[in-house]
């Protein structure tokens, strides 16, 4: 344990996460580590360790200190474990949870599975020794002690992170460029002002800054291509729209509003506001899978939980607010306005397959420009309430007009 450092867990340029392991426990050889139950990861370079309680407590170690590493199978009342043996203490080694250690090795102790398939990707990774032929663009940062940074920047949100350093700076780039241009800054965020300009000076003058602004220069000129002389004030809010994406500016987070219900219910508040839209644009109804998708899209780098989704949108009745979350017969769930009429949504599958004179829930979805999974919802509940037959064959389910 004495080769572990103080990190604060951030993924270097070059360093990639290569797999991640909850409940794991830290043996100092054959005795457990005083720290708790963590998430071991695995990246190109390193292998680090995260308290599950704690995420501002995390260690690690170079891969390059590995000497050899070996399985350790589970028994009565014993987690499967991975053995690691490593080189000597480097003269010049951070600082780190243990100053010595009568041991030259550490262990692995699984106790939510999932050691075979890390063993396998720890296997590929000493095999390709990845961190040889791609150093880290930086010294890997430590610090004295577990409060020396965050973890939060490992795995997703890291890579969330470097994407969004990377649009600011892109949007940096255009703001410079463009200010040139027209003589005067131009505010990507915070206006909507860009002045008049040609599209072909644009393009010669920022094809002398680098490859990456022609590319940009390119894109906005084909998003406008159909448009003749100069950019008006309007345009130049459908301008702006190319540029910039949608977000929310200040997610509700357990860190702002703590935990428990009180931050379910600033949660559903806020869905409320963002989900308002792209229901009616939607017909009044989006599956939960689609929600969760289009929530985290909008959060950015703070990800919200399947299961805290769930429980924030069960509040829209008590909160009075215009959404509801609704469980079909077949357990699927959906958040609709609450204005969604559940008459005006029978009466439609009932027209169409009229119309049609038979429907699959596939054709029914292409009609209506929604999911096959909401399509099928809305001819089962049709058929449920005597509308609709059903013809279950090897062709599939398709639904009839009841004539009984």
């Amino acid at each position: 344990m004495d080769r572990f450092v103080w990190t604060n867990g951030l993924l270097e340029m070059n360093e990639t996460l290569v797999i991640q392991q909850r409940g794991v426990r830290l043996y100092d050889g054959e005795d457990k580590a005083k720290l708790d139950v963590g998430v071991v990861l695995l990246s190109t370079h390193r292998l680090l360790w995260r308290d599950q309680k704690n995420n501002e407590c995390c260690i690690c170690i170079p891969l390059s200190q590995v000497i050899f590493f070996e399985e350790q199978a589970a028994g009565i009342g014993k987690s499967a474990k991975i053995v690691v043996h490593l080189h000597p203490v480097l003269e010049n080694k951070e600082p780190g949870p243990y100053q010595q250690s009568k041991y030259s090795y550490i262990k692995l102790s699984f106790k939510e599975h999932g050691q075979i398939e890390f063993y396998r990707r720890l296997t590929e990774e000493m095999t390709q020794k990845r961190w040889e032929n791609t150093p880290v663009s930086q010294p890997i940062p430590t610090g004295v002690g577990p409060k020396a940074g965050r973890t939060r920047a490992v795995g997703i949100v890291g890579i969330e992170r470097k994407l969004e350093e990377k649009r600011k700076e892109t949007d940096k780039n255009i703001s410079e460029s463009l200010s040139r241009l027209v003589g005067r800054p131009v505010i990507m965020h915070n206006t909507a002002m860009i002045n008049v300009i040609s599209l072909d000076s644009a393009n010669h003058y920022l094809s002398l800054q680098a490859k990456e602004m022609v590319e940009v220069s390119k894109s906005i000129a084909n998003k406008i291509k159909d448009k003749q002389g100069d950019i008006t004030e309007d345009e130049t809010i459908r301008f702006k729209s190319y540029l910039l994406s949608m977000g929310i500016a200040n997610p509700v987070t357990r860190e702002t509003h703590g935990s428990g219900t009180q931050y379910h219910i600033q949660l559903a508040k806020q869905l409320g506001d963002i989900l308002q839209a792209p229901l009616e644009e939607r017909g009044g109804m989006m599956a939960l899978t689609e929600v969760y998708c289009l929530v985290n899209r909008a959060r950015g780098m703070e990800l919200l939980s399947p299961e805290d989704l769930v429980n924030a949108c069960k509040m829209f009745e008590s909160l009075k607010l215009p959404l509801r979350l609704r469980v079909f017969d077949s357990g699927v769930m959906v958040v609709q306005l609450q204005s969604h009429s559940e008459e005006e949504m029978i009466a439609s599958a009932l027209d169409n397959v009229s119309d049609k004179g038979s429907l699959t829930a596939e054709e029914f979805a292409k009609l209506l420009g929604l999911s096959v999974l909401l399509a099928k919802e809305r001819l089962l509940l049709a058929e449920k309430m005597g509308h609709l037959c059903r013809d279950d064959s090897v062709e599939g389910l398709r639904f009839y007009p009841n004539l009984f």
